[in-house]
């Protein structure tokens, strides 16, 4: 089923699989293997345009809204997730910018986020500070026009391949959650530097880093909103995230399928094709219905969400305010429930897709030159990033709470 809203959305779905098929795809195990970053991946969606869909005309981007984000990325992640990763970073990492950014931090950061002439990342996690994102410890002091950021954070996705950092840091460690805002940091900045790279499970073409700040002065002006309002800022800016981890997800839940269905056909057993079998074919349908039920929930959110952030977006241009105050003005619903039955749903949906599919296939989807075992390690972190799934309850818990 297709959830475009018109022929622009379709066109760059189109590109999408193009880059997918034509660049991804004789790239994912080499670089998988060698556990680095791909610059020709990131290369072929500049090209493409992907990295501007959501942004608006005025600064080089589309101006399509997080519906045409979140199709894009599950098109790449139908054949390898951690290549399509950077499109997904620079979009979280931009997000929180776009939504408070002054119009004059707009003009100076939006056109090269749109063109992908700069990556951006966003910069939460510390090692004490996970799911508890009030915990943490990295501090910014304000130093005349300068904040001066000391501590660490962890598990920072495109890690040192990005080139803008949105940082949550502590501006005021007395007030403690309320004390929290968020800074943008330009690699390069002196006492600015990364620490460990991450050997991880699945996502080996996308470096995970811990950040390292010493010393590190950044110009006030780096400050997105004011200081104290991170934790809403951060809020906001997974309302309209997640649901790009549900679209990864799902992505990467039709490629598995459709890599055990290809195999399925051609393997024999008892002299007829292994996908003839009725238990097979019973429990390809029950993977695919999940995955369509799914992508009738993440396209039914973006596109409602697209009511204001595309009509927000155009505002805040014409009117030179914050797309945040857009936002507000035009009072729309809060996504926070929505967005985390997306990602809770999709996520778990796309763990048991690639683990099932790894059993219908047998003995060679557990070798590493059949791709499904990759599928597998790359479908985990969907359940853990941006929030891990419990967190997602939680969030739901709340709703529904408030909602009573």
């Amino acid at each position: 089923m297709n959830y475009f809203n018109n022929d622009a959305e379709r066109e760059a779905v189109e590109r999408a699989k193009k880059i997918a098929l034509e660049v991804f795809k004789p790239l994912r195990a080499k670089y998988d293997e060698k556990e680095e970053f791909c610059p020709e991946a990131v290369q072929a969606m500049i090209q493409q345009k992907l990295f501007g869909l959501w942004l608006p005309k005025e600064y080089g981007g589309e101006g399509l809204g997080v519906n045409a984000l979140a199709l894009v990325l599950e098109e790449l992640s139908k054949v390898c997730m951690g290549l399509a990763l950077p499109a997904g970073t620079s979009a979280l990492g931009g997000m929180p910018m776009f939504f408070w950014a002054t119009p004059e931090q707009r003009a100076k950061w939006i056109p090269d986020l749109a063109s992908g002439k700069k990556l951006w990342t966003f910069a939460l996690s510390e090692a004490q500070a996970g799911s508890d994102a009030t915990a943490i410890k990295t501090t910014a002091l304000k130093e005349g026009d300068y904040y001066v950021l000391n501590g660490s954070k962890h598990y920072i996705s495109t890690g040192e391949a990005a080139d803008f950092y949105v940082v949550a840091v502590s501006t005021n460690p007395a007030r403690g959650a309320r004390g929290i805002s968020l800074l943008v940091v330009e690699k390069g900045t002196p006492g600015f530097t990364f620490g460990k790279k991450e050997r991880k499970m699945g996502l080996k073409t996308n470096p995970t880093y811990d950040l390292i700040f010493r010393d590190c002065k950044v110009p006030a002006a780096n400050l997105l909103g004011s200081e104290g309002k991170g934790l809403l800022i951060v809020q906001e800016t997974f309302d309209y995230s997640r649901p790009g981890i549900a679209a990864q997800a799902l992505g990467l839940a039709q490629g598995a399928v459709a890599e055990a269905v290809k195999y399925l056909k051609i393997r024999k057993q008892f002299d007829q094709p292994v996908i003839s079998f009725q238990s097979i074919g019973h429990e390809l349908a029950e993977l695919t219905a999940k995955i369509e039920a799914g992508r009738a929930l993440v396209y039914k959110i973006t596109s409602l969400m697209d009511k204001d952030f595309i009509a927000a977006s155009q505002n805040a241009v014409k009117n030179n305010t914050t797309v945040h105050d857009e936002l507000k003005a035009l009072k729309g619903p809060r996504w926070t429930k929505y967005s985390a039955m997306a990602k809770l749903f999709c996520s778990d949906t796309a763990m048991q897709v690639a683990d099932r599919c790894i059993n219908l296939c047998g003995g060679i989807a557990y070798t590493r030159d059949f791709p499904l075992e990759k599928y597998a390690r790359d479908a985990k972190v969907t359940q853990i990033y941006e929030g891990t799934n419990h967190i997602q309850k939680n969030e739901i818990m709340a709703s529904i709470i408030k909602e009573s």
